[in-house]
């Protein structure tokens, strides 16, 4: 492994995984990619070994500049903080706030619900419906935000923080068969982001653990 390389602990299916992988494409960062199976051997992240990196035993985490860092929005922050282009978060103090609004709108608000250890605790028969309620609910709150705040993206023209948390988001939408017809405007934006190469090479679809009947 190339010294001094960041180290991103993945899973290929996890939102808050890719929006972290998005954001070192936007940032041209190159790192080495180590596969941590949420699902394989009752699931790796509760291994010691990776409860030392990130006690949570959740993915990602991101070893760089000598430490580590778990949870995404704070990756993400730092990534910005250290390696400031192209910018994820806009100079008007107005619009960086609802860059953050929306990306914890999504990330605090929506995605946690379908993390596998909740939709264990819902129980199987239980787990579409769940899934579904708590996208529908979600997306409508941001569908009315962000037809104050969108531009071409989440937020203006440029894309930003918001828009890595929201594309992952949709994709769990559509994983878990909810009607994005109420949702023209995430819909769009959504559109306009898969077109873009770093959402494109950071999907689920081609990463180094993807199994190879999903693969791209």
């Amino acid at each position: 492994m190339q010294a001094g390389k960041p180290i991103l602990y993945s899973y290929f299916r996890s939102s808050c995984s890719w929006r972290v992988r998005i954001a070192l494409a936007l940032k041209s960062i190159d790192y080495e990619t180590i596969p941590i199976n949420l699902i394989k051997d009752g699931g790796q992240q509760f291994s010691e070994e990776f409860q030392k990196l990130n006690p949570m035993k959740q993915v990602p985490a991101l070893k760089i500049d000598g430490t580590t860092i778990g949870q995404s929005l704070a990756i993400i922050e730092y990534l910005e903080e250290t390696r400031p282009t192209p910018r994820l978060l806009p100079q008007d103090p107005k619009k960086r706030a609802h860059v953050r609004m929306i990306s914890d709108l999504i990330a605090s608000g929506i995605q946690p619900l379908q993390n596998l250890s909740v939709l264990k605790e819902v129980g199987q028969e239980n787990q579409l419906t769940w899934a579904q309620e708590a996208i529908n609910f979600g997306f409508n709150a941001l569908e009315h935000i962000l037809q104050t705040t969108a531009g071409k993206y989440c937020v203006g023209n440029e894309v930003s923080m918001a828009d890595l948390c929201l594309v992952p988001q949709v994709a769990n939408a559509e994983r878990f068969k909810v009607d994005l017809t109420p949702y023209p405007t995430i819909s769009r934006i959504n559109k306009s982001l898969l077109a873009l190469e770093a959402f494109q090479v950071s999907h689920p679809c081609r990463q180094p653990d993807t199994p190879p009947e999903l693969r791209a």
